[in-house]
């Protein structure tokens, strides 16, 4: 579903006309008499920001302390980890959902709905979590709507959680986490 990439690379480029009056004693460019500091941008490494300094190409003096080499490098995240909930169709209803011998957990969404895109990571790392304990399931309304309109979804995202085929409880809208786990938590104990 995404394209992930190994790591990008792009060089800045830096014209500072007093670049070239930086010596290895000072720590750092003189401009009417105050110092001037490196530069430091957050480095963005999926969802970790660290500190990395940023500074001028080599080109522009040998004297520079470097970590970035004067470029930003952005690398994905290793997601092979995370487990991606399965998209079920109005055909599969019937088996996947109502006959189930452990509680389900299903969320209603669309592709072009926000909010649902916000809890989607939730509720797969909540798949991961209750893995054996509950099912997790998602259904796009766009492509199945006769299980949308039994149930009268007329928000998204919604998650309902269905237990011995019976609709037990439903909740509208993105949530915290901490919300859908204690729904979760009820029927785990019943």
């Amino acid at each position: 579903m995404a394209l992930l990439l190994d790591s990008v690379t792009v060089t800045r480029v830096f014209s500072l006309p007093i670049a070239a009056s930086i010596s290895s004693a000072s720590a750092g460019p003189s401009v009417s008499g105050r110092r001037i500091s490196p530069v430091r941008f957050l480095e963005f490494r999926g969802l970790k920001c660290s500190r990395s300094l940023v500074t001028q190409p080599a080109s522009l003096g040998a004297n520079r302390r470097s970590r970035a080499g004067g470029r930003i490098a952005c690398e994905a995240q290793d997601t092979t980890a995370a487990v991606e909930v399965p998209n079920l169709s109005d055909s599969e209803w019937q088996t996947q959902v109502l006959e189930s011998d452990v509680p389900v957990l299903v969320e209603f969404w669309a592709p072009w709905c926000g909010p649902c895109r916000m809890i989607h990571p939730i509720v797969d790392q909540l798949a991961k979590d209750f893995a054996g304990k509950f099912k997790f399931y998602k259904i796009n309304t766009d492509e199945s709507p006769n299980t949308a309109n039994r149930y009268g979804i007329r928000s998204v995202p919604t998650v309902m959680i269905f237990k011995d085929g019976e609709k037990k409880d439903s909740i509208i809208g993105a949530v915290p986490r901490g919300t859908l786990e204690k729904t979760i938590e009820r029927f785990l104990v019943e």
